[in-house]
């Protein structure tokens, strides 16, 4: 069974840095809760996904991880319920800056508090409440959902058995935090965002789309670009007004993803989860990043990363796995050789389905 559901939080939701009131969490649900209640599996998103993690009868479009979730699938939904939750801050359906403040009447744009990883996961466990469950058998994410996935372990550690970590780290490095602050900055320098007040069917589209296509271009490696597109020639690019139009497949490739995007993505909510990734560190529990990890109680764990990644590196992700053996009886690392970077967990399925499938026989 398959569902798509929307949780209203009665009351005040308590975040790191302020307080919502009645905030909406979207999500979606595949399978079925077993009598025990112990076979819920809770996936945790990146920045740009909804919680539209795979086709069902409730909703049959193409889900952004279809081949990784459904009956004999790696996560299989005929053994395991799995919960996708819409990330507090976002814009597919949970209460982010592009929502109504309820005790305002007016959309929250930068009246929303300071958004952090935590929050997002705190979100979660309050769909968990919801449902009735008490403990997960894993909570799993990739990207920023790897950050809270792993931050739902440190905040609420008994309320998981496992954890799954792809393409994550314990703390964004500087180099991450400079793309994305870059990628901020181009929204932010747009006009058209007017401080946060622009009309949403108007809003600042330039930086948008300069924000993806860095974003883009940061996802995949050199090697992957290389071997994609090399410097084949844009075959149908329009006579430009001026002498730099598209003349490479990649620039139209990009121009396409970035198009896309703008459209659909509220540059509000961008800004905050961009913001968030940057803020979490495993290490403000506790003072170090080892007192941190001390916080968990798991019972095993498993860490992904991509040796070509070079927003998460895989040495960020090999530290993981390491603080976690220190504190878990079952951690496993795995270092993929995908060539496809940081994207990988999205198209390299002939290497991450196999990892993950192991990991919840």
């Amino acid at each position: 069974m398959s569902a798509v559901h929307q949780y209203i939080h009665a009351g005040p939701f308590a975040m790191k840095r302020g307080v919502i009131h009645d905030p909406t969490f979207a999500y979606e649900t595949w399978g079925e809760l077993n009598a025990a209640r112990d076979n819920a599996v809770l996936v945790l998103t990146g920045l740009s996904p909804s919680a539209h993690v795979a086709s069902s009868p409730a909703d049959p479009s193409t889900g952004w991880w279809e081949d990784m979730l459904g009956p004999d699938k790696p996560i299989d939904t005929s053994r395991y319920f799995v919960v996708c939750v819409n990330s507090l801050g976002s814009c597919f359906g949970s209460t982010g800056p592009a929502s109504i403040d309820p005790t305002t009447g007016c959309h929250y744009r930068l009246s929303f508090p300071v958004l952090h990883v935590e929050d997002i996961a705190r979100g979660g466990a309050a769909v968990l409440d919801h449902l009735g469950i008490a403990q997960l058998h894993t909570v799993l994410g990739a990207s920023m959902g790897g950050m809270t996935a792993l931050a739902f372990a440190l905040i609420h550690p008994t309320r998981t058995r496992g954890l799954v970590s792809i393409s994550a780290a314990a703390r964004s490095q500087p180099f991450a935090i400079a793309i994305r602050s870059l990628q901020r900055e181009m929204i932010r320098r747009d006009p058209a965002w007017q401080n946060g007040n622009y009309p949403f069917e108007q809003g600042p589209l330039t930086g948008m789309r300069l924000a993806r296509k860095l974003g883009m271009i940061t996802y995949r490696s050199a090697e992957e670009w290389t071997e994609r597109f090399g410097r084949e020639r844009a075959a149908s690019a329009a006579p430009a007004e001026h002498p730099f139009g598209l003349d490479f497949e990649v620039e139209s490739y990009l121009e396409a993803q970035a198009a896309k995007f703008a459209g659909r993505f509220d540059p509000n909510c961008y800004l905050y989860l961009s913001r968030a990734m940057d803020l979490f560190d495993v290490a403000d529990h506790g003072g170090s990043l080892e007192i941190g990890f001390s916080r968990v109680r798991l019972e095993r764990a498993m860490v992904i990363g991509v040796e070509t990644d070079f927003l998460f590196p895989v040495e960020q992700q090999e530290q993981m796995a390491l603080e976690l053996k220190k504190q878990v009886r079952d951690v496993r690392f795995h270092r993929l050789a995908s060539i496809q970077g940081h994207d990988a967990f999205l198209v390299d399925m002939d290497r991450f389905r196999p990892v993950v499938a192991r990991y919840f026989q």
